[in-house]
Parts: structure tokens; sequence; C-alpha cells
């Protein structure tokens, strides 16, 4: 059976996917529908909130960052033993690098390819009429996709949205909803987004608020008839092979950060996956072959980290014979010393020669083209490899080399970078995650 699907998108960041998608998924699950998730684009935290809303992981799509092949695996995942594919856009619905048709990384690219309609979502504070206008580029920019209506946010009083509607009727555009002005729909954020749905309050209070909301202020029924396309079927193209066969990876509030399709292609490889937590000050097992310390938030629980003897002296005993790997904030325990932002520096792991500083706050943002420079975890020398990169925090040690560095690395526009992350022995790491 195929299955359909919609994208929630709309023409700039901050304008409320996600507080859209999240109602219409939970208000659609508990009308007894199989909702899956999918998010456009690098981002490692709202899939968790997806999964929290519906009951079932969510999955990133990446139509610049994940080979063809692996893009349709992904997609078949999302769409598994589901009703309704619901998928919620990053930035803009255009917005991406500059590359060929279909391979920018911008929302429109998947809902182009899969037939998925999109659900626009429009912040109308401060507009009225003129919101239409915004709509009407939006339809008219790119003919490969389908805007099936859309729904309206933060507005202001019954007059404001009838105003609004007055300039929607005439471009002839669907209003499937609208929800009013409520600034505690607003979910906690930090440095790096949204507040993890693991650590957010009242979370499912929080989800079944917005159901109620959709069932109030969004046409549920016409929103469902709108969804159309489909996903490939099972077993098409590739997900990413796994680092071992027993992989230990660190999994709590300061290590969270893998992608889902990262998980899914190594457990369909025959892999087993094993947590551990670092804060609980747990070593890696002894049992496994590889070890993974994926990124999230260990610049906020640092000292806690460098006070872990257990799980830093067996860190290192690990690492003596078997291969470890840290992405982001794995790479920043993985190094010498990590700067809080209070200016205190902790002693880490020390497997790689690299200190870092949260202090020294700097925006690093953007995909990464890396070709590695020796054999390791990730793959032989020469290999290509596609990642996104999005921290604040410096290194304060010397630039890898040749001899210590692990890949040669570009922008997603070929512009070269210089060289990225740390080897030595069989440990290595870098800001970058990985993604295809």
């Amino acid at each position: 059976m195929s299955v359909p699907g919609l994208l929630v998108a709309a023409p700039r960041s901050s304008s409320g996917k996600t507080t859209v998608t999240l109602a219409l998924m939970r208000a659609l699950a508990r009308r007894g529908l199989s909702v899956r998730g999918a998010k456009c684009g690098p981002d490692y935290i709202d899939p968790a909130f997806h999964r929290a809303a519906t009951g079932h992981p969510s999955f990133n799509l990446d139509s610049f960052a994940m080979p063809e092949p692996m893009l349709d695996a992904v997609a078949a995942l999302a769409a598994t033993n589901a009703d309704l594919v619901v998928a919620e856009g990053s930035m803009g619905l255009f917005d991406g690098i500059v590359a060929a048709e279909g391979r920018t990384g911008a929302n429109a690219d998947i809902a182009a390819r899969y037939g998925w309609p999109v659900i626009l979502v429009l912040d109308v504070s401060g507009a009225a009429q003129s919101a239409a206008a915004l709509a009407l580029g939006c339809r008219a920019y790119d003919p490969r996709i389908r805007i099936a209506g859309v729904v309206l946010n933060k507005v202001a009083s019954p007059r404001h949205r009838r105003l609004v509607e007055a300039g929607l009727s005439r471009i002839g555009m669907p209003v499937l909803g609208a929800l009013m002005r409520d600034a505690s729909l607003v979910l906690p954020e930090r440095h790096l987004g949204l507040v993890q749905a693991r650590e957010t309050n009242d979370l499912e209070a929080r989800l079944d608020r917005l159901a109620d909301l959709a069932e109030a202020g969004l046409d549920l029924d016409a929103i469902l008839a709108a969804a159309a396309g489909t996903a490939p079927s099972p077993g098409q193209g590739r997900l990413a092979p796994p680092p071992g066969q027993r992989i230990a990876i660190a999994s709590d509030a300061a290590f969270s950060f893998l992608y889902p399709h990262m998980e899914a292609g190594w457990r369909s490889a025959g892999a087993d996956l094993v947590a551990f937590s670092p804060l609980a000050d747990e070593p890696p097992p002894s049992d496994c072959d590889a070890c993974w310390l994926p990124g999230g938030y260990p610049e906020l629980h640092a000292e806690r980290l460098a006070q872990a003897r257990g799980f830093l002296d067996g860190l290192r005993a690990f690492a003596r014979d078997r291969p470890v790997h840290g992405e982001c904030g794995g790479y920043m325990v993985l190094g010498e010393s990590l700067e809080d932002a209070a200016g205190v520096t902790h002693p880490m792991a020390g497997l790689l020669p690299v200190a870092t500083s949260y202090k020294a706050r700097r925006l690093h943002l953007g995909y990464r083209v890396a070709t590695l420079l020796a054999d390791g975890v990730l793959g032989p020398a020469g290999t290509r490899l596609v990642g996104h990169e999005f921290h604040y925090a410096s290194e304060r040690s010397a630039a890898p080399t040749d001899e210590t560095g692990l890949a040669a690395v570009t922008d997603a526009e070929g512009v070269p970078l210089g060289l990225a992350g740390h080897r030595r022995g069989q440990t290595t790491g870098s800001f970058f995650h990985l993604i295809g």
C-alpha cells in the first residue's frame, strides 16, 4: 500500500512549524491514525518531539547530505506501518544551498520527490492581507510542488483573521485553520534550539493541549483529505553501515544527538546497540567492539563529566584496542579539556590532542563534505562523507595536520575549509555530525 504524506513548511524560520506539526501529529494520532514523522534537513531535536507526539520514530530526510538511495531508504523507514507521514520543514520552504535541482537540501526537494502537498504555516503577526502576497509567491516559486492550503499562526483577534482571510480568498488559497497568538505554546529553548524532549517538563500535557487546539482551530478533515504522494517501498536504497558489530553508545542528557536513520541503518545490518550513561559514571561496556559518543550538551555537564572517573578510565581502557568515535560534544569529551561558559577548564578523556571552549563562543553552522585522511572506523582513506556542523564551541589547541587530522573538508558548495577533526590510534572525532 502506498502511504500518503504532507509537508508542514513556512516561508521562514520561527513561523510556528513545530507547533503546528506537533499539534497535527498528536490530534491525528488521538483519532486512531498511525502517524509517522519526518524532519527535513539536519535537525536532531525535533524528531524526538515527533516521536513523543506520535509514539513512533521520526527520521531526517536531507536531499543534499543523503545520496539518493539512502534518502529513499530513510523515506521508506518513515512510512513503515503508517497511515500518514507528516514531515516538518526547516528554515524556509525553499531555503538550501546552490546545487542541482532536487539536491539543494531544501524542504521543497522532499515535497517534490515524494509528491507530498505542502501545508504552509504563515506567521501573520504584523500583517493582514499582505500575508496573501507571501503565500502567492510561495505557490508560484516552484512548479514542482503543490501548496494544499495555509494555517495561520499568531492570529491576534477575530477581526485580524477576517482581514488575513480576505487577502487569501482573493488568490484562491484555502485556509486550513488558525492558531491564536499564545506565548504559552512556545516550547523552552537553549543555545542549539529547543530543550530536548526528554528534558521538557510536562511534555505530554503540552502535546495534549496542542492537540486540543488543533481539534478546535484546524480543519483536520480537510488536511487529511489533502494528503497525497507516496514514500518508497521498504527494502529500497541503502542505509549507513555500522562501525562495529556490538556498539557502545553514550546516551543521556549530555549525549543524545544521534540521527535516527544512523541507528536504524546499524540495526538493519545486524549490529547490536548498547546504551551507557557517562553522566551516571558508566564506562563503555567491555563486551562491545566499538564506542560512539554522539553530540549533545557536555558543556552544560562538564564538571560532572570530569569527575566521572569510572567513565573516563573505562573509556581510555576501551580505546587501547578498539575504535572510539566522537561527534561534536563527543569530540569535545575525547579531547584534553573543555572550558565551560563560566571560564572554568575541566579535564576530559585526553584521547585526542584538542582543547575546546564554550566560553569563547562562535557559531559554526553548515554542511561539511569530508574526505578521510586515513583508514578508520568511518571508512578507508579517501572515503567521502557528508555531515553537518552546528555548535558554538571553539578549538583552543593547535590545528590538525595531515598526520593528526580526521578529514579534509569543504562546505556544501565545494569551498575548502582545511582539515577537521583529529585521530590518534583508533580514536577519532570531529565537530561534524555524519549524515550520509
